[in-house]
């Protein structure tokens, strides 16, 4: 019996919130765990994904290039190819695209640093994604170990929807394993941030399976959530790495 593909977004009105990092750590460990084959898709202008991506030696995960016109298309024939997974990151903005693309989600992931600043910064995008009907979960993301903040800042997001128990902690080793293309996993595999990573995995994974029991497709012509059709059939594969400048 055939998996269904999965479409997680991440989505962060909030610059520097991580999700980009996010995005690529959980593509990788997703292929890691056996639950690809992935693909990534970069949606946010500046190409932060993309470019990671691109300087990746690693086959896996795939990069779908496609532009936002195509996106629903483009998902579709992912499906059709035999993908299991496609992670999507967005922009750091509030914008009628991002809400197109949140549409198109079966989980939103919201990364958030426990800071007042950014705990004041989500409701814009929570306004979407509730707005859209979509499942979504909090993760504390860049965290100090053992700060009152980090546990203040999981009680505040609560109140407006799920939080993980998995909490990301500030470390060097993201930011340092994201410019050559790699993951923490993937430089150090038993380090604390690795564990992190495949803990949040798990729980991001079961998140998934649990609410696609009754999966739904976006329709961009009515601006609703409908009932999953079948894959649009045989097409050249969409992926590749994307030219950037």
């Amino acid at each position: 019996m055939s998996v269904p593909m999965r479409v997680l977004v991440f989505a962060s009105q909030k610059g520097g919130s991580g999700k980009t990092t996010l995005s690529g750590h959980l593509a990788v460990e997703a292929e890691r765990a056996g639950d690809g084959p992935v693909a990534l898709i970069d949606t946010d202008p500046q190409g932060s994904l993309s470019k990671w991506w691109n300087v990746r030696e690693a086959e896996t995960p795939t990069f779908m290039q496609c532009t936002f016109p195509n996106l629903l298309h483009d998902i579709e024939r992912a499906r059709s190819e035999g993908y299991r997974l496609i992670v999507i990151d967005t922009p750091p903005a509030v914008t009628r695209a991002i809400s197109e693309v949140v549409a198109m989600a079966d989980l939103v992931v919201l990364p958030t640093r426990p800071s007042p600043h950014d705990l004041r910064a989500v409701g814009a995008t929570v306004d979407i994604v509730e707005s859209r009907h979509k499942p979504m979960v909090f993760v504390v993301n860049s965290a100090v170990p053992k700060a009152r903040i980090t546990h203040e800042a999981a009680v505040a997001l609560s109140q407006h929807g799920t939080v993980s128990p998995v909490v990301v902690h500030h470390r060097t080793d993201f930011a340092a394993s994201m410019i050559d293309g790699r993951t923490v996993m993937e430089v150090k595999e038993n380090c604390k941030s690795a564990r992190e990573v495949a803990a949040l995995w798990e729980y991001i994974k079961e998140r998934l399976a649990r609410v696609c029991d009754e999966g739904s497709d976006y329709d961009p012509n009515l601006g609703v959530a409908l009932p999953r059709v079948n894959a649009l059939g045989k097409a050249a594969p969409a992926f590749g790495r994307r030219v950037t400048v």
